[in-house]
């Protein structure tokens, strides 16, 4: 099994926040999000486990991070990389999955994620 690419992307994506850090990413109006703007809009996440999936994300190729150290306090923003973009994909499969099958939500069926303030 521990070859199987199934089990090995579960483990990338399939931890706690992973998705919802890549959801945010990606609504992101500039592209780019700080890390206390994600930490705002995922509120139930710790800090801890925000910079751990983060860090994650970021060695598995799905998230970029930028520091701006001409500033202080030093600046990081994170992206998602074209790898992470492509995943989006994914994402948006796994919503219609919950819609079609588990999920009475109109509104979010026909809202575009990107644009969803929730």
């Amino acid at each position: 099994m521990k070859d199987c690419t199934i089990y090995k992307t579960v483990d990338i994506i399939g931890k706690k926040w992973a998705l919802c850090i890549l959801l945010e990413l990606y609504k992101g109006e500039e592209k780019t999000t700080r890390f206390n703007e994600l930490k705002n809009k995922l509120e139930d996440v710790t800090p801890k486990t925000l910079s751990i999936r983060l860090k994650e994300l970021e060695k598995q190729g799905l998230v970029k991070k930028e520091v701006d150290k001409s500033s202080v306090p030093v600046k990081s923003q994170y992206s998602l990389t074209e790898s992470g973009e492509e995943f989006l994909n994914i994402i948006d499969r796994i919503k219609n999955w919950g819609l079609k099958w588990q999920f009475d939500n109109p509104e979010c069926g026909s809202s575009d994620c990107k644009m969803c303030q929730l």
